[in-house]
């Protein structure tokens, strides 16, 4: 017998994959020790674990994968090969609809880039200079860094967004899963709204110099940016890349606002019940927290069976990482339909938010 361990050294699934797979019916282990509650599983089921994972990895559905196990282990070679075929089919067809379509996309694009009408306008090339508090930039900053992506990927999501336009600056980041969104005021630019993505190391030492209480002086030119403070500098290359509109993933149908103690919700979402769930098709396990606003209007995290018909399910770490960045000992839960981004502000302060994408619970 091996362990849950052991299994997945052996067969390439985490242990909370497994722990997933066991709890949705698909993967069984033999024994379950009644004291412990640990895990063990039979010699036959490495070849099942490794199977499930390259399932997983071709993004066949569970329920197709339980009746593949299920005819694996009883040797019914027909009903394993229908159900590998009608899965090949359906992406046979979802690939071709999707070429169909990114074909469309990939004309539009071109249009875009290569209008039939030119510019005679030469490009300005005027470096753009701001000022900007250095506290609330800091700020900023510390609001929007865990919302960072870091899938190699998506190279346009591996920074911050600076967004300058009149006396504002907006900071972005986002990673699919979550975004978020902070505000910092600028002096000395009256220029046109400006975009620039600063890298997530550059950001990082830019945020390290900002400790004394005097304004932050940048310089952007072409593609570098720098930033002053005191007798300290940070600079480098922005990236070379477009970052996705931020200001239309934010219009939100308006949802249910609820004021939450922070520290006591977040002991809640700590020690309350969680589920599982796979993220996406590589076989990522995380943790949920289902939410949902009570009659008494209160956020509630809810256990299995008791979530109503309007809860929403969102990564547990996600979320805790939100509350820490809203440096409050309150903030604004906002939430909609199951299907509706979280959102999480500041009371008072519409300009400092984040999003966290809700997860199906269905599977």
């Amino acid at each position: 017998m091996r362990s849950i361990g052991e299994m997945a050294r052996d067969s390439g699934l985490s242990v909370s994959s497994l722990r997933f797979y066991d709890g949705a019916g698909v993967l069984v282990p033999v024994w379950v020790d009644p004291v412990s509650g640990y895990r063990w599983y039979g010699p036959e089921q490495l070849a099942e674990s490794r199977l499930l994972a390259r399932l997983r990895r071709a993004g066949m559905p569970l329920a197709d994968i339980r009746l593949v196990l299920a005819g694996w282990a009883g040797a019914d070679t027909d009903l394993v090969r229908s159900l590998l075929q009608a899965h090949l089919l359906r992406l046979e067809l979802g690939l071709s609809d999707a070429r169909s379509e990114f074909s469309a996309v990939r004309a539009l694009l071109e249009r875009r880039e290569n209008p039939m009408t030119v510019s005679s306008t030469a490009p300005d090339t005027t470096a753009v200079l701001f000022t900007v508090a250095a506290p609330e930039l800091a700020a900023a900053l510390d609001s929007v860094r865990f919302a960072v992506g870091s899938d190699p990927e998506l190279p346009m999501l591996g920074g911050v967004l600076f967004d300058i336009e009149g006396e504002e600056l907006r900071v972005v980041a986002t990673d699919r899963y979550r975004l978020a969104v902070a505000r910092a005021g600028t002096g000395g630019y009256a220029g046109p709204r400006t975009q620039v993505i600063v890298p997530t190391p550059l950001a990082d030492a830019m945020r390290a110099l900002l400790s004394e209480d005097a304004p932050a002086r940048f310089a952007l030119d072409g593609d570098r940016l720098s930033l002053e403070s005191g007798d300290r500098q940070a600079a480098g290359q922005c990236l070379d890349h477009e970052f996705p509109d931020y200001r239309r993933l934010v219009r939100l149908p308006a949802g249910r606002r609820v004021l939450v103690e922070v520290p006591a919700f977040r002991e809640a979402v700590e020690s309350g019940p969680s589920r599982q769930a796979e993220r996406g098709r590589d076989g990522v396990v995380c943790e949920l927290s289902v939410l949902t606003v009570t009659e008494g209007g209160t956020v509630a995290v809810c256990g299995d069976g008791d979530e109503g018909q309007g809860a929403v399910a969102v990564n547990r770490e996600f979320l805790l990482h939100a509350l820490a960045a809203g440096a409050r000992d309150r903030l604004v839960l906002e939430l909609g339909a199951p299907t509706a981004p979280v959102a999480i502000r500041r009371p008072g302060d519409e300009d400092t938010f984040s999003l966290l994408m809700p997860v199906r619970l269905d599977g």
